[in-house]
């Protein structure tokens, strides 16, 4: 690849993995070296310490030998070698991961390797780099976490240890990606699930398996509910089916033709194979053929909030974004050819509705295509026609719904084009929180048929749609959307009130219990500590409203607000509170 066809900056970062790497070196000498690329807003390299261990403490050291060598202004200077010499070398030197990699190239066909050294490291790479380490602006980069990485990818290897950095045109574009990346982390799922006692995982149940606390219960429910609502007075049948299936069953869908290696081991049950289900379509095709269908039946729309489980390898693992097992806002529709764009523009309605509930603004649509080159996944499409018939609907429909979009090859299911609904998460990275499928060849394996006017049998088309994608990567977005302070009318805890003292607390009980009477959820701390420690509490736990009763409350009308994010308190009338919070609860404010 030549360098006008690499950005700048990227071979900025790959440069700058040879610089941690030269630092690792001199630091620890025996150190082994596997491979360092640019990525993404920065660089990594993974080494094997052998019995040494390293923390998180040693970065620093490692960062300042790393700016050490970088004012020295080395050179990199590009070499080659043929496969049998380069072997050799490092063979010699105790490479062993540098053997591996250079064996492969020549099982490849490469007859010689390029090095490049940079003082006395010498590293084996394609390239290209910058010319000398001076090139780099001061301050730029900063190297940031430690973690461990299989040998790669593969969990059967050894587990190495991998130094992350990132790096940037300039010390003020590094500092204002370290200011969004503090903003993240303070957002991040995983952390405010644990501090709201909203989710856990636990080794000893597995990992990636996701066990809820009644607080992300309370709001994984109230999502579902919400869907159901939506999806019930648009005419969806909800069904039930059951975790597992017959191995049958999913040859005929093609899943484990194409879909093996996310499902799990099959289970023996009666000497016969099942697995369990990683997705509903199969279950709900089924529940198509229980019984003879005309075109009157037609559009039939099924809806599933069931459980499903997918092997997640462990390294991709991320508490409830990616687990192994969670649960679909899964739909699908089941209409005539005639019906499809009709069909697939009510889906469109619905998913603005209620990502405007949920105040999801910035998203947009991606139309993804089969890589017809990619004979692994889409090697069996023989009816080209009948998936270029899908994308012209599903471009037809966005377009008249005014949709804004783009399209990408390779990314299709290999059943259909499909619509990837994306947006961009704490990070700014860009993320699929929803998906909608038309599909022309389920009905086909499955022989799905309905009767149409002139009483001759037809197939169905099927459209899949999940508006939530997954409840719980939904549930995770907006945790982080939202870093916490759920909208009123799903925070579990709409009100806290907090007694001043142990005198006040029959007052609090009285006035919880007119707040049930009109709905809304309170909780009283009673607990025999200072206001200040309960408000704090209830501060941390993202209590939308705190009402503070002591004496000057019982003597009045008139109650003590402190309001989420604010840190004074107000006075307003009961009866004006209660209004309040309820029209917040049914604006979905």
């Amino acid at each position: 690849m030549s360098n006008d066809n690499i950005n700048n900056l990227e071979i900025m970062r790959h440069s700058l993995s040879h610089i941690l790497a030269l630092a690792v070196s001199e630091l620890w000498p025996d150190v082994r070296f596997a491979i360092g690329p640019a990525i993404e807003s920065g660089f990594y390299y993974d080494f094997d310490f052998g019995e040494e261990k390293i923390g998180e403490e040693d970065l620093i050291k490692i960062e300042k030998k790393m700016n050490h060598l970088i004012k020295q202004n080395l050179k990199f200077a590009k070499s080659e070698l043929s496969c049998e010499e380069a072997i050799k070398k490092e063979k010699k030197a105790g490479q062993d991961y540098k053997v591996e990699l250079i064996a492969d190239l020549k099982n490849n066909g490469e007859k010689k390797v390029s090095y490049y050294k940079l003082g006395k490291f010498e590293d084996l790479c394609r390239g290209p780099h910058i010319e000398s380490t001076g090139k780099i602006a001061k301050g730029s980069f900063k190297l940031t976490k430690i973690a461990g990485a299989y040998w790669r990818g593969d969990e059967k290897n050894k587990m190495l240890t991998r130094i992350y950095g990132v790096a940037f045109d300039s010390k003020k574009e590094l500092d204002e990606y370290l200011k969004t990346m503090e903003e993240a982390e303070k957002r991040d799922h995983r952390k405010l699930g644990k501090e709201l006692d909203l989710f856990m995982t636990s080794e000893e149940v597995g990992r990636g398996l996701v066990m809820y606390l009644p607080k992300g219960t309370f709001i994984r429910k109230k999502l579902e509910d919400y869907m159901y609502e939506k999806e019930f007075k648009l005419g969806y049948s909800h069904v039930m089916t059951p975790v597992l299936a017959r191995e049958e069953m999913y040859k005929k869908s093609g899943h484990l033709a194409h879909y093996h290696e996310d499902m799990y081991n099959p289970i023996d049950i009666d000497g016969e194979n099942y697995y369990l289900k990683p997705m509903n379509c199969p279950h709900h095709h089924i529940i198509y053929k229980n019984s003879k269908k005309s075109y009157r039946d037609l559009p039939l729309r099924i809806a599933d909030f069931g459980m499903i489980h997918r092997y997640e390898r462990s390294g991709v693992l991320t508490g409830i974004i990616r687990a192994r097992n969670f649960s679909q806002n899964d739909a699908h529709i089941y209409c005539a050819k005639e019906q499809i764009k009709e069909e697939f523009i009510q889906v469109l309605q619905l998913l603005d509705e209620v990502y405007k509930d949920f105040n999801i603004t910035d998203y947009w649509f991606r139309l993804s295509l089969p890589d017809y080159g990619n004979k692994e996944k889409y090697g069996d499409i023989e009816n080209k026609k009948m998936w270029k018939y899908s994308a012209d609907i599903a471009r037809e429909a966005m377009k008249e719904h005014g949709a804004k979009f783009e399209e990408t090859e390779g990314e299709a299911a290999f059943y259909g084009p499909k619509i990837d609904v994306q947006a961009k998460n704490v990070l700014g990275k860009e993320d699929t929180i929803a998906t909608i499928q038309i599909d022309f060849y389920m009905p086909e394996r499955f022989g799905l048929t309905f009767t149409n006017e002139k009483g001759k049998e037809e197939r169905p088309v099927i459209i899949h749609r999940a508006i939530m994608g997954s409840f719980d990567r939904f549930f995770a977005f907006l945790i982080e959307q939202t870093a916490g302070a759920f909208p009123v009318w799903l925070s579990p805890a709409q009100v806290k009130i907090i007694s001043v003292g142990e005198g006040h607390i029959g007052y609090c009980q009285k006035l919880a219990g007119e707040l049930k009477e009109h709905n809304i959820r309170v909780e009283v701390d009673d607990a025999d500590e200072t206001v200040g420690n309960k408000i704090r509490k209830a501060v941390q736990e993202k209590v939308p409203y705190m009402l503070v009763v002591g004496d000057k409350e019982i003597a009045s009308n008139k109650l003590a607000v402190r309001d989420r994010g604010g840190d004074k308190l107000r006075q307003i009338n009961k009866d004006e509170l209660f209004k309040e919070i309820k029209e917040k609860i049914e604006n979905k404010e």
